[in-house]
């Protein structure tokens, strides 16, 4: 049986199923090396908090934690993994402590696969972006393959120097089978509930944010969107906002002073099937830097709800079909954002949904295992 060895830095929850539905098919033999310790993972910055989150992941699938000198400069990372003896060692992102390290060290002797996200949508003219282009250029010099996540990842690999006939698509993905509803979930049910004890009517058309409360997120573009709509519609419009960050005493102050809006302090993800069926419409006003993708798109599309997201989220390109699945609109533009929210009406709500949810099953966990599984069998 062939063996793969992955490098990453902690358990995340849209990894670590990837990792246990590989093992579970019992196609290869796996092997997790995680690079950081599990106490230095629990802070999250973007949160302002400690975040354990209440979904198994370390379950069902072989791993280990390297140790402090194993994960830094000294040699004993590569040696940890090349006892594994693998086929094909994958590293999950390159600038973090002692990745690099390991593509250096067994480019040539085992073919050295990488997955990330990275865009070129932050990308802005001047020397340091050509000076970056040949760093990076460089470290993709160790990389026999790349999975890239989407189109746009696509072209940050092929812009630096990656040939096209080695990099191979594996969706960005979520677990879409958790966010589904059915009897036993009673999904949305517990959704108009929680609208109901919210003071939400089943009439009003209800947008949602769940995410950071960050400047890279914008959710103060789109509160100011919501109240200026607010001004000449005889039925206003209600926001959602879901989530803690450095904006998050800002956006109470707004809150406070707006019967139309109302904010939620972060939910953990056994409660986000719930949280995203709160809203009608899913909003991602995301300006960057630094938002390569924006995997809450894929939930909410998975909860059946049609997305607004900016087209500097790195999903856009992809996943935003335009009167499809929801609607796009131009980063920081409050006029562009305004016409988005122009756009689904009503009455076009549910379709867009089912057109969100039925697309984004085609983005799944199976589709990455199988590439995975498929690329190790003819492995170069």
């Amino acid at each position: 049986m062939k063996k793969l060895a992955i490098i990453s830095t902690h358990p995340i929850q849209y990894y670590a199923p990837v990792f246990r539905l590989l093992t579970q098919r019992g196609k290869i033999e796996l092997k997790v090396f995680y690079t950081r310790p599990p106490e230095a993972t629990k802070f999250d910055k973007g949160f302002g908090r400690e975040v354990e989150w209440d979904i198994p992941l370390l379950e069902g699938y072989e791993y280990v934690f390297l140790g402090r000198r194993e994960q830094g400069g000294g040699s004993r990372g590569e040696g940890a993994v090349g006892d594994f003896e693998p086929d094909a060692v994958l590293v999950f992102g390159w600038s973090f402590p002692g990745h690099l390290k390991i593509m250096r060290h067994f480019k040539g002797k085992v073919p050295v696969w990488f997955r990330g996200d990275s865009t070129l949508l932050d990308e802005r003219p001047g020397w340091r972006k050509w000076a970056r282009r040949l760093f990076l250029r460089w470290v993709y010099s160790h990389v026999d393959k790349a999975f890239y996540v989407g189109t746009n990842n696509k072209d940050y690999f092929l812009a630096h120097g990656l040939r096209e006939d080695q990099l191979v698509f594996a969706p960005h993905a979520i677990d879409n089978e958790r966010f589904a509803d059915n009897k036993e979930r009673q999904y949305e049910a517990k959704a108009r509930a929680w609208r109901e004890e919210l003071g939400l009517s089943e009439t009003d058309t209800v947008l949602l944010f769940a995410g950071k409360l960050e400047p890279k997120k914008d959710p103060l573009l789109l509160i100011e969107a919501v109240q200026r709509l607010n001004r000449e519609r005889e039925q206003p419009l209600k926001l959602i906002l879901v989530g803690n960050g450095v904006l998050e005493e800002t956006v109470k102050a707004i809150v406070r002073q707006d019967t139309n809006l109302c904010w939620l302090e972060f939910q953990n993800q056994s409660l986000m099937p719930v949280v995203y069926r709160l809203g009608d419409i899913f909003c991602l006003p995301s300006k960057g830097p630094g938002e390569t993708w924006g995997l809450a798109v894929n939930e909410a599309m998975a909860c059946g709800r049609p997305v607004i997201a900016s087209d500097q989220c790195g999903c856009s390109r992809d996943l935003i079909k335009n009167g499809e699945t929801g609607f796009s609109f131009s980063a920081g533009s409050i006029n562009s954002l305004l016409e988005a929210l122009h756009s689904p009406r009503s009455t076009l709500h549910a379709p867009l949904g089912k057109n969100a949810f039925h697309f984004i099953q085609e983005w799944s966990f199976s589709a990455q295992v199988h590439t995975f599984e498929d690329q190790l069998k003819t492995k170069n």
